[in-house]
């Protein structure tokens, strides 16, 4: 049984993402793809479109199995990632005909309706129809064909484009690919686990790593952690043959912090919380101030939302609260507008507007200025009602500045919709 799984990089290209205009998506996207496929993923390396950042950045990752580079295939002068890595595995580049009538064929229509027909056209397709000689050519999804090209000793390259929507519509077509599939053969892969938590400090899990290691061999064991969403994800990644002792080790972190267990088989506050939902029958409603329709977006952001979100309000200003939800005036001069009071009132609003079964209120001061002593900044006040009489509330202080309360207070409320739906049991937040 090999000892260590094949290793990869990816080599991003573009000299915008460099500015920071531009963030990149397709370095996670395919390192997340790789490891999954069982490699080992040893760096994602980003470099401008210049042709010596290229081959330095190739050079860089020559001792790899596999190099996945992104962007860089368009029609322009700078574009030149088919051309460095046909030098960097010496294999000249060449116009493939029938891949040129192919392009010329997917523009047709573009070109029929803005005029743009003419020389520089025809350059532009015939620029992006060279290949290097000897490479598998990946079907455009829009005009930029991918490459799986391959070098004397090593490594295999896929070339694919920028743009992330033809990049993932591009990547099975570069997995089935002859050269791609032959590689993945060869690699074994082993499952990896993924425990998520809520409210559990990094410290802790290191903690408790520490003291494992003190009666388990985990040296086979890959351990990753990241703190996504206010949630902290737990990668076990083992090495061929080591499945059992990642599945002992997981048992072990699960026992020791059981209480803040959201899952053990991967699955997200967000799954669990469209599976309870759908599985009641519920619909949910949504009462936002600090917010501002963060959370709405967030439970409509998985396909099939509207089977159970019935819609939101985002209910800013006081004269909104009371228009909109029914927020008594009374109230919100008595306890102010952020108050587990309005709160309350932003939920029972939202859920009696809506007809839903579960309403959200959400109002709080998230800055930087608006804080007192005694509701300083951070202060947020959350309640979920449900039509059947539950009431669920919290009011606590958020860290962070106003971005972080924010999306912190989507978290929060997302565990608490969680929690009011009585999702329970091994694997489910608690």
């Amino acid at each position: 049984m090999p000892e260590s799984r094949p290793t990869a990089s990816v080599l991003v290209t573009g000299s915008e993402l460099l500015t920071g205009l531009v963030a990149d998506a397709n370095g996670p996207f395919v390192s997340r793809a790789l490891g999954e496929l069982g490699f080992q993923v040893r760096r994602v390396l980003l470099v401008g479109d210049r042709p010596e950042d290229l081959r330095s950045g190739l050079d860089f990752v020559a001792g790899d199995d596999l190099v996945v580079t992104t962007g860089g295939l368009g029609p322009t002068a700078d574009d030149l990632t088919a051309e460095i890595v046909a030098e960097f595995c010496d294999a000249p580049m060449q116009v493939d005909p029938a891949l040129q009538a192919r392009i010329h064929a997917k523009v047709a229509g573009w070109v029929a309706r803005t005029g743009w027909d003419g020389p520089a056209l025809d350059d532009s397709i015939a620029k992006q129809a060279r290949v290097p000689r000897g490479a598998a050519v990946l079907e455009p999804v829009g005009t930029a064909p991918g490459l799986v090209v391959a070098r004397a000793g090593g490594p295999l390259v896929v070339v694919l484009p920028g743009p992330p929507r033809e990049l993932t519509g591009m990547w099975p077509a570069a997995l089935d690919a002859p050269p791609v599939a032959a590689l993945l053969a060869r690699t074994p892969r082993a499952e990896p686990i993924l425990l998520r938590f809520a409210g559990l400090p990094e410290s802790e899990i290191a903690a408790t790593l520490r003291g494992i290691g003190r009666e388990l061999d985990t040296s086979r064991v890959e351990i990753t952690t990241c703190l996504r969403r206010s949630e902290l994800e737990v990668d076990l990644h083992p090495l061929p043959g080591a499945e059992g002792t990642a599945r002992e080790l997981a048992d072990r972190i699960v026992d020791a912090h059981r209480r803040r267990l959201i899952s053990d088989d991967g699955r997200s506050t967000d799954e669990l919380l469209a599976g309870a939902l759908l599985d009641r029958g519920w619909t949910v409603a949504t009462g936002e101030s600090c917010t501002g329709g963060l959370l709405a977006g967030r439970l409509v952001d998985r396909a099939g939302s509207s089977a159970y979100v019935a819609g939101g309000v985002v209910a800013y200003s006081n004269a909104a609260k009371s228009a909109l939800l029914g927020v008594d005036p009374e109230l919100i001069a008595e306890h102010g507008a952020v108050s587990p009071e309005v709160a309350r009132a932003l939920a029972d609003g939202a859920r009696e507007r809506f007809g839903a079964d579960v309403g959200v209120g959400i109002t709080g001061v998230a800055g930087p200025s608006g804080g007192t002593e005694a509701k300083p900044v951070g202060y947020v006040c959350f309640c979920v009602t449900t039509a059947d009489g539950q009431v669920l509330a919290r009011d606590p202080q958020l860290p962070g500045g106003r971005t972080d309360v924010r999306e912190r207070s989507v978290d929060l409320a997302m565990h608490l919709l969680l929690r009011v739906t009585g999702v329970t049991g091994p694997g489910a937040h608690r």
